[in-house]
């Protein structure tokens, strides 16, 4: 592949994965430690993401629960919970924190699948917008030491690259959208 292309490539790749990590923070009926990603608890007075001061386990399909290393992070890890967009109270018993995932109503399920969608069509353009960013810096090499046909051919590679990338987020979209209507 020319190194002129690999450039665009590399942004697109990093859009489809910007795209997954969203994708993976939305919950979906069952309970996904992913959910946690976005939090960070202030530990030591550094934001510290919850993965790295507790164990984070899924004990059962719809639970997730929470054991600090530390006892003093209960408190700090319930707080970042309680505060977050996640819409679960959690559960303190002194040892450990427990979060229960409540069935996702049907509408709620539209709702997330919409949300999905969104992300997917930002993606798009996002990975559309690369695009013309090359076929721009392809238009003025014009008149350089390439040709008109590689400039055609450069245009039209990246071009493939792209439906490549598209076709990739409609198939993220279409999983995670299967995966938040399965009841």
């Amino acid at each position: 592949m020319d190194e002129k292309l690999q450039v665009y490539e590399g942004k697109m790749t990093k859009t489809l994965d910007n795209l997954n990590g969203e994708l993976a923070t939305i919950r979906a009926g069952r309970a996904n430690p992913n959910v946690l990603n976005k939090l960070t608890v202030n530990y030591y007075g550094a934001p510290t993401p919850i993965q790295q001061v507790a164990n984070v386990s899924v004990p059962e399909a719809r639970m997730i629960q929470i054991q600090p290393w530390e006892k003093n992070m209960l408190k700090e890890i319930e707080k970042a919970i309680q505060m977050s967009d996640i819409g679960i109270n959690p559960t303190n018993d002194g040892s450990t924190i427990r979060l229960v995932f409540p069935e996702l109503t049907e509408e709620r399920r539209k709702e997330l699948a919409k949300d999905v969608k969104k992300k997917g069509e930002g993606a798009k353009v996002a990975i559309r917008n690369i695009r013309r960013d090359g076929n721009d810096a392809f238009k003025k090499l014009k008149g350089s030491e390439i040709s008109e046909d590689s400039i055609k051919d450069l245009e039209s590679e990246l071009q493939k690259l792209t439906d490549k990338f598209i076709e990739k987020v409609d198939k993220s979209v279409e999983n995670k959208s299967k995966e938040i209507m399965t009841v």
